[in-house]
């Protein structure tokens, strides 16, 4: 569930050059320079890698510079081995601005969620093993198992199967990627988004640990569902934590 109200709330960069939200460093509230930002995805590129999230060439990272650019992994290269010069930066057309390396072509659901979520300023896409054992055995993690699950992400979708790097993929992501923070792709994958990348990346870790959870619950053959008032109560509370945390950046914002 993510707030009705999508303004995005910024900071110029030190070169004033490109736009980076001030959510993406949620605790200090301070500029971040390009080369901070660029940091940061190398970072969350090896988090990924080394948590077994992703292996060999898999997922991708972007996060949002403005209105009109993104800087995004590349395609074709190990997430967990990138240097900061590898990334691209690419327009909301998925043309290529900046960069030596090759878009990903699977860009295109990066760009749509952009577009569609214009609070999202970070987008993290990866197969977690469990989480994508899930997706692939056509089951979505929609169960109100956990609460601090229910809190942190609410339930997680699953969208239909589609080739991905098409437009078919973009098509059956598109109408859940705006009420949900984290989606379950048919045979595929997972991808999360927020407002900043830390966050998008927490996402992630989520996602996989309330799929362990799921799992063994499945095994024990038995599942305690939370009653429909009770995850009511939880979703006011994951209201409540989000428009707090929005009113924060604003008010430090302005």
């Amino acid at each position: 569930m993510l707030l009705a109200n999508r303004q995005l709330v910024g900071y110029y960069t030190h070169t004033a050059t490109e736009f980076f939200p001030s959510c993406l460093r949620p605790r200090q509230y301070c500029i971040m320079t390009a080369y901070e930002v660029r940091n940061e995805i190398v970072r969350v590129g090896k988090l990924l890698h080394d948590k077994g999230f992703i292996a060999a060439t898999d997922g991708n990272i972007s996060v949002r510079l403005g209105e009109n650019r993104v800087l995004a992994t590349p395609t074709c290269m190990c997430k967990g081995m990138m240097s900061s010069e590898d990334l691209v930066t690419v327009d909301l057309e998925g043309r290529r601005l900046e960069g030596f390396r090759e878009v990903s072509s699977e860009i295109g659901m990066h760009l749509m969620i952009y577009q569609r979520c214009p609070e999202t300023c970070a987008i993290v896409h990866a197969h977690p093993p469990t989480a994508t054992g899930f997706a692939a055995a056509g089951m979505a993690l929609d169960q109100a198992l956990v609460s601090e699950i229910v809190i942190a992400l609410g339930e997680v979708p699953l969208a239909e199967y589609a080739t991905p790097g098409t437009q078919e993929l973009v098509n059956s992501l598109e109408p859940l990627v705006c009420d949900h923070n984290a989606v379950l792709m048919a045979n595929h994958g997972v991808v999360t988004h927020a407002e900043d990348l830390l966050t998008a990346y927490m996402h992630m870790e989520t996602v996989e640990h309330f799929a362990k959870i799921a799992l063994t619950t499945h095994m024990l053959g038995k599942q305690q569902v939370l009653s429909p008032s009770q995850v009511e109560q939880l979703k006011n509370i994951r209201k409540r934590f989000q428009e707090a945390k929005v009113a924060s950046l604003r008010k430090q914002a302005y």
